[in-house]
């Protein structure tokens, strides 16, 4: 790794924002932890941050040269507010930006694939992070997780279609590499698990980890849609219930080496994370 400035972490409360600011400032890096409520993390400085207040981006930019970008969560169109910004950074210095988006949304698709796609007209140092779908989505706070906990029940219209999930542990490891490396990535990584399993295999696997029989709940494509659509705009329901009929047809039915590549070791297994997480999940709640 190279030396650096100070990184801007947008989305560092969340689920790869958090992990990546912890794993920047372990490994002696300077962060900027950005939320909407600046909330203080270990190490890093607090700054507030939200995309649709363009009044809080000049501290955020200050004295930053390279950010890490996690898009507002739920926006369609989530362009509209952030090349305002990234054209603001380019302005302020800075000179590297690391996007996330999703492995389903390849460079000028929908969403955030804009964004992707305008990335490297504004940045000469880049990289896109395209993970699968989170390991934690079944079990922190996602719907999925959520649905385990109350129900037993894992609820998707994706089939038997298979996801190489990958743990966050591992996109923030790749995305503190593609921030701080030299040279830079200038490219995009589908980011992935060792191995493609179903929700019926993340079921047993949840089931044998917790003790808890869960299922897999299969639904049509139009229940998905409208589950979805009650809690977040239509349109964006209508993108992730597409997404789950793109598996069901095999389109996330893969597995990379990039996490290897450019980490040096293998991603992590599910298994594995399950195990993990649940034992973290029993400390705090000590």
């Amino acid at each position: 790794m190279t030396a650096t400035g100070t990184t801007l972490v947008i989305g560092a409360t969340g689920t790869t924002g958090s992990r990546t600011t912890a794993q920047l400032i372990a490994a002696g890096h300077r962060v900027k932890a950005a939320s909407r409520r600046a909330t203080p993390l270990p190490g890093a400085e607090p700054v507030r941050f939200d995309w649709y207040n363009p009044a809080t981006f000049g501290d955020a930019l200050t004295g930053t040269d390279r950010v890490y970008l996690v898009p507002p969560v739920g926006d369609p169109d989530p362009a509209a507010v952030m090349l305002p910004f990234l054209q603001q950074a380019r302005t302020a210095g800075v000179r590297r930006a690391v996007l996330l988006s999703a492995s389903a949304i390849p460079e000028g698709g929908p969403a955030v694939g804009a964004v992707h796609q305008a990335l490297p007209g504004l940045f000469d140092e880049w990289a896109v992070l395209r993970p699968s779908w989170f390991m934690q989505n079944f079990t922190g706070t996602h719907t999925h997780a959520d649905s385990i906990r109350e129900h037993g029940v894992i609820l998707t219209a994706a089939g038997t279609g298979r996801v190489g999930f990958v743990d966050a542990d591992d996109i923030a490891a790749v995305a503190v590499r593609a921030l701080t490396d030299d040279p830079s990535p200038d490219t995009d990584l589908v980011l992935t698990g060792p191995e493609a399993l179903s929700h019926d295999d993340i079921a047993a696997i949840v089931t044998r980890t917790t003790g808890r029989p869960v299922t897999h709940r299969p639904l049509t494509y139009d229940d998905l849609r409208d589950r979805l659509a009650a809690i977040m705009p239509l349109e964006f329901a209508i993108m992730l219930a597409d997404m789950d009929r793109a598996i069901a047809g095999g389109a996330e039915d893969r597995t990379t080496d990039s996490v290897q590549r450019v980490t040096g070791r293998p991603p992590h297994g599910f298994r594995a994370v399950a195990e993990r997480e649940l034992a973290l999940q029993r400390a705090r709640a000590r």
